[in-house]
């Protein structure tokens, strides 16, 4: 299981932010993020809001950092990219 996360510096309610993603499966990045405690509310399209304290958490359970650009080429290799309107689907497996 490889599951990927770039650096917290996506801003958003006082905080910043990570992106967690898989470039296999929503299914191996749902249960990635079940074994870390993240909750499903936290999925967003096609990966997870991470908040910048849990990045060490993601990082040590063997998440991969990668940049903010290599997630985006990582999830369009996979044919896992979802954009904004394009995929009214949210929250699916």
């Amino acid at each position: 299981m490889t599951v990927y996360i770039d650096p917290p510096t996506w801003p958003g309610h006082g905080r910043l932010w990570s992106h967690l993603v898989s470039d296999v499966s929503y299914a191996e990045l749902h249960a990635f993020a079940e074994a870390l405690g993240v909750p499903r509310r936290a999925f967003e399209r096609d990966h997870y809001d991470l908040p910048a304290h849990r990045y060490a958490d993601a990082v040590s359970a063997g998440a991969l950092e990668v940049s903010s650009r290599e997630v985006v080429r990582l999830l369009h290799g996979a044919g896992l990219r979802r954009r904004k309107g394009g995929d009214r689907q949210r929250r699916s497996s």
